[in-house]
Formats: structure tokens, C-alpha cells, sequence
């Protein structure tokens, strides 16, 4: 049985409750985690402040060199954590490969880019009064890092979130999601093996969102990066909001796909695969809203159509399978009553709209209108294209704009002065020109507008967001 990481110690919740851990795919039962106290999290807190007192103490390039050595020990692990990873997410096994290879590259970026974080130099006589006086900036830890991954992308999130912390002089206190919290389990013991110090590195479990504010409720924690749902970010800015606590939150998004008259249908339907399937549709980021020119609209859902048939399904545990399931089946269904209610909008389904336990076949939705609450807020986190089509581009702009979410978008065309105006019209954190939105570099600063976060993650920003920026004045110094 998985246990907490609290100090030193593996353990289990205070009160001894467990959380299931099942496979989505066949329903079998893989392991349990513990389901923790506010006791648990109160005591993580406490151990983290500890570990924190000691970790901060070691000069950045060790805490670099520690980092490296744990990116040498997943690589070691791959295989095992792959199969870890895809048996209890349910994502394909060449997606959960391909999620543990980007180990290899976003922590080394951290690393250099926190060697190279030097701060600022104001010179003597900047101002008038010091002419004699030098000031200089650092950045120094916050504390006690919370972080606060979903299921989606735990890895991946993984990299956005500990790294940084750590490598700034912070410790961490990681919450995986209850749905898959092994495989980040195994990352704080190769943490550990790597020569993190005890403490700086805290695991957390639970469900319904009580450990995450116990977590930030406490004055203990300086900071707490969650990656979720806007609901849940809405309530954790609400807890943090009693202690001034740092606040990282890139949440939901309804992300339009626009393809207008003169693009390129071919391409469009490449990234409609790529940007809407991938993970099943469970991607913050995916495009979930598709407004398409209607000149083209015919030909688009043709094509897209004859390419959905050839994508190989099934179990994700076939190396060859390209779309497994989703998370649970509580998930499909949650995914079958949102598109069952987007056709008693009014909207046909043209292909798909099957579930059969966790597995959602892919689906098209055509005569979706912009008054439908899927063309808004309703997000579906599954593998859905729902099409609105349009005759003006303004029209189009005006609808991707309607939605209170705003984590990013996407234009099709060719007419890269056209796509260029489209992208700074559209109210989002990132804007992807002939691709889908499905897009985050590690080194891209990445942050919703609107309903979709505050703040941003990566290597351009993280590191000034795990930090607080101290200014040194020697007075007088050049006397």
C-alpha cells in the first residue's frame, strides 16, 4: 500500500482511511493510497517548514545537481513508470512514454535557467541622494510550496511545479490527484534517492478537494500552485485569501479552434486529431470548441470523419493503441449527459456519441448554434468536437470571445496577416496560428485570461513566481 510522505516517514492516515486506486480501463484494483486528516496536513506543514530550514541552505548548483540526478533516475525507471502511469490514468502507453520523456526536458531547463536568474544592479547615482549607494536584488524562497496536480498530466505538471520550487530553496508538499497518485508517489521516493532532503519534499493524498485546503488554509504554506478545475481554483483563492497566501491557478478552458474560409482543411483536421484526441480530450488546453467557416465546413467534416476511423483504439496497455479511455467512468458519463444535453439543444451527433464503461467513442456534433451551452462554458472533457459553423470572421471572434474561460485558442489560415490581427482579437492566454491550441513548451510563459487562472508557468516565469524579490542597499558603500 502507497503511503503519505510527511518529514522522514512513509505513513498512513492518522485514521487509517484508504483510497482505491483502480485501473479505468479494466476496473482492477491496483493499489491504495491513503485518504488524509487535517492532522496529516497539518503535520506535512510542519515537516516541510523543517525540511525547508535545511534544503534552503544547500548553494543552487547542488540543489541543480540533485534535480539532474533525479531526471537520470526516471530515465532508469521509464519503463516501469510508464506502465505505472497508463495503467492508472488510462492514457495510451506511447502518451504516458512520451509524458515521462519530458523529464528529460524541462527539468535541465529549470536548472539552467535558475543558474542564470542574477538578479539586478541599480549603480551608484541612479538618483539623486545616491550617489554613494549600490543596490542589488535577489530572489529568495517563499517557504512551503503547495502543489496541486490533477490527474491529466501528472508528470507533466510535475515538472511545471516541484522543480522550480525546489530549485528557488523552497520545499514542497505535492497533492496528487486521488484518481492517479501512484506514479508522482514514485517520483518522491526517486526525489529522495536523488538526495532531496528530508522534508523539502512532502506527498499528501486525498479526494474531494479537503487535503488541497486544509493544505492552503494553513498559514504555514506561502504558497499554493493548483492546477484544476475553475471551481476548485474560485474556492482555493477564497481559503488563501485569509492568510495573504501566493496564489498560482491555471484552471479550465473552452478553447476555440477557428478555421476560416482560407485555410487549410487538410491541416485542420491533422490538428483537430492531434489537439482534441490526445489524452482522450482530457487537456486543459485541447480545442473544444470548433467554428468552422461554413465554405468549408462540409469538406472539414468529411475528412475529419475518414481520419477518425483510422485511429486505432483500445486498451491502453497496447503499445500500438493511439485512444484509450478516460479517467473513470464516472468521467464518460459525466461526457454522455453533456453531449445528450447539447443535442437536446438542438445538435446532431454524426458520428459516435457510444460509451461503453470508461471508453467514449469519438464524436462529432454538427448544428451546434452560439446560444448552445457548449459554444459558452460547458467544457467537455472527452474526446467531442462540437462544430458551429460561421460565414464572417468577426462573427467567429465574437463567439470564441463569449466564453468565460480563456486559457487559449487557435486560427487556421493562410493569410498570416490575417492570422496575426485574429490572434491579438482573441481574448486568451495563448494564441497557436496554423495549429491546434493543444500547445505548452515548458520554456513558454503558460496562463489562462479570464476564468482560466492567474499567473503564469514556465521556465520564463516560474521561477520569479516560486520566489520573492529582496532588495540589498549598501548606503554609502562608495564613500
Amino acid at each position: 500500500m502507497a503511503k503519505n510522505l510527511i518529514g522522514d516517514k512513509w505513513l498512513d492516515a492518522s485514521d487509517g482511511a484508504v483510497i482505491t486506486i483502480t485501473n479505468p480501463a479494466t476496473g482492477k484494483v491496483i493499489d491504495t493510497v491513503p485518504e488524509s486528516t487535517q492532522k496529516d496536513c497539518d503535520a506535512a506543514v510542519q515537516a516541510a517548514k523543517k525540511g525547508q530550514k535545511v534544503w534552503v541552505k544547500r548553494p543552487l548548483h547542488e540543489r541543480a545537481k540533485i534535480l539532474m540526478k533525479f531526471v537520470s533516475l526516471v530515465e532508469r525507471d521509464k519503463d516501469e513508470l510508464a506502465k505505472l502511469l497508463s495503467d492508472e490514468t488510462g492514457k495510451p502507453l506511447k502518451e504516458a512514454y512520451g509524458e515521462i520523456a519530458n523529464v528529460s526536458i524541462g527539468i535541465p531547463a529549470f536548472c539552467e535557467k535558475a543558474k542564470h536568474e542574477y538578479g539586478n544592479m541599480i549603480p551608484a547615482g541612479q538618483e539623486a541622494g545616491n550617489e554613494n549607494t549600490l543596490q542589488y536584488t535577489v530572489q529568495a524562497p517563499l517557504g512551503v510550496v503547495a502543489a496541486i496536480i490533477p490527474f491529466n498530466f501528472p508528470s507533466d505538471l510535475f515538472c511545471q511545479k516541484i522543480p522550480p520550487a525546489l530549485l528557488m530553496g523552497n520545499s514542497v508538499i505535492m497533492k496528487p490527484s486521488p484518481h492517479n497518485p501512484l506514479t508522482l508517489t514514485k517520483y518522491a521516493e526517486l526525489l529522495l534517492e536523488a538526495g532531496v532532503d528530508q522534508g523539502a519534499i512532502n506527498v499528501i493524498n486525498g479526494t474531494g478537494g479537503a487535503a488541497a485546503q486544509a493544505l492552503a488554509a494553513n498559514p504555514g504554506v506561502a504558497l499554493v500552485s493548483l492546477t484544476g478545475a475553475t471551481k476548485s481554483g474560485m474556492e482555493t483563492m477564497k481559503t488563501c485569501s485569509s492568510n495573504l497566501t501566493h496564489l498560482m491557478l491555471e484552471l479550465g478552458g473552452n478553447d476555440a479552434f477557428i478555421l476560416d474560409r482560407d485555410g487549410d482543411v487538410d491541416l485542420a483536421v491533422e490538428e483537430t486529431i492531434w489537439g482534441r484526441f490526445y489524452n482522450t480530450g482530457q487537456v486543459c488546453c485541447a480545442s473544444k470548441r470548433f467554428l468552422i467557416h461554413n465554405s468549408v465546413k462540409k469538406e472539414f467534416i468529411k475528412k475529419l470523419k475518414e481520419r477518425i476511423s483510422k485511429i486505432k483504439r483500445g486498451m491502453p496497455s497496447d503499445p500500438t493503441v493511439e485512444l484509450g479511455c478516460l479517467v473513470s467512468e464516472q468521467a464518460a458519463i459525466k461526457v454522455e449527459e453533456q453531449v445528450n444535453q447539447t443535442v437536446a439543444e438542438g445538435a446532431t451527433i454524426i458520428m459516435g456519441g457510444k460509451r461503453e464503461g470508461a471508453f467514449y467513442d469519438p464524436t462529432i456534433l454538427d448544428g451546434v448554434t452560439k446560444n448552445m451551452a457548449v459554444a459558452k462554458d460547458m467544457e467537455i472533457f472527452g474526446p467531442v468536437v462540437p462544430i458551429i459553423g460561421f460565414d464572417d470572421i468577426n462573427e467567429a471572434i465574437k463567439i470564441a470571445n463569449q466564453s468565460s474561460f480563456g486559457l487559449c485558442g487557435c486560427i487556421i489560415s493562410r493569410n498570416m496577416n490575417n492570422a496575426v490581427k485574429i490572434a491579438n482579437q482573441l481574448e486568451c492566454g495563448g494564441v497557436i496560428i496554423n495549429g491546434a491550441s493543444f500547445f505548452r513548451s515548458f520554456e513558454m510563459p503558460f496562463g489562462g485570461w479570464k476564468h482560466s487562472g492567474i499567473g503564469n508557468e514556465g521556465v520564463m516565469s516560474t521561477l520569479k513566481e516560486m520566489s520573492r524579490t529582496k532588495t540589498i542597499i549598501l548606503k554609502n558603500v562608495l564613500k
